[in-house]
């Protein structure tokens, strides 16, 4: 099979979120609670204050932006930028439901930025680093349009073993069809998980008191249903996987998926574990 090129890539991505940028609605506030805590911890580690010009990379549905624009204030403002449209649409709703005036959002490549150099005194993203095809080149533009002496902090997936969440879908279906290894430079859910690899691209371009923490959490469902129709509504990747199956493996499999969630109860609740990767650093003064 051909290799795609990152133009491919991109363009390929532009169509899976826009699929599922209606399922982020529907399930908006839930992530927004269940994932609260990332966004506050983007906040610190960029060191966001009143005032300030922020750059969020891959804002989808509008978070870590939105709290963005609530910190830095009326005499900041925020810019979000994302590839799918729809995702952005729903943002903008949200934006001015929460009576936002300082934040906007763009359609854009995150690899070639449209901003001048030493635009923004903070750069944030949750999520959207280890879909890029070509991270060195994003992590460039980020130092470029960064101000001398201020912060870029970014979330990705940890690795596989200690994300539950995320990982059982996609052992079930590999039960079903075979998979070959994820090449471990391609774009993907678990690109950036292992420990110091963002943070030594973030070295190799010149940024400096870098900082990587793992963050361990939980995402809680009602009930094992609940978590497959979330994930069958969101998740892009594992549709796709999904869609390689025949009717009656998709219904085995949902089977196995809902028996394997169970194992997570804890009381009336199930604790889905999740495992991510903060990494912030700062450009030279």
């Amino acid at each position: 099979m051909p290799q795609l090129t990152p133009q491919q890539v991109i363009e390929s991505q532009r169509t899976d979120w826009n699929r599922v940028a209606s399922g982020w609605e529907k399930w908006d506030q839930f992530f927004d609670d269940n994932l609260a805590f990332l966004n506050h911890r983007l906040v610190s580690d960029a060191h966001l204050r009143r005032g300030m010009h922020v750059l969020d990379l891959g804002s989808g549905t509008g978070y870590p932006a939105l709290l963005a624009a609530q910190t830095v204030g009326s005499g900041g403002c925020v810019i979000g930028l994302d590839l799918s449209e729809s995702m952005l649409t729903v943002a903008e709703r949200k934006a001015a439901r929460l009576g936002l005036n300082n934040v906007t959002f763009r359609p854009a490549d995150v690899t070639t930025l449209p901003f001048q150099a030493s635009s923004f005194d903070a750069v944030i993203s949750r999520f959207c680093l280890m879909f890029l095809p070509e991270i060195p080149q994003a992590v460039t533009e980020i130092v470029r349009v960064l101000k001398s002496g201020t912060y870029m902090a970014a979330a990705v997936w940890s690795v596989a073993e200690k994300n539950p969440y995320l990982r059982i879908p996609m052992d079930v279906i590999k039960q079903f069809i075979d998979l070959p290894p994820p090449d471990p430079t391609a774009p993907g859910i678990f690109r950036l998980a292992k420990p110091g690899e963002l943070a030594g691209m973030l070295q190799q371009g010149e940024l400096h008191d870098v900082t990587e923490q793992e963050l361990f959490s939980e995402v809680q469902f009602l009930t094992p249903q609940e978590y497959v129709a979330s994930l069958m509504d969101i998740a892009a990747p594992i549709q796709n996987l999904w869609a390689k199956l025949s009717a009656s493996q998709q219904r085995d499999a949902e089977l196995r998926i809902l028996q394997t969630v169970e194992s997570y109860r804890r009381g009336k609740i199930l604790a889905l574990p999740i495992a991510v990767r903060i990494v912030s650093g700062r450009k030279s003064v």
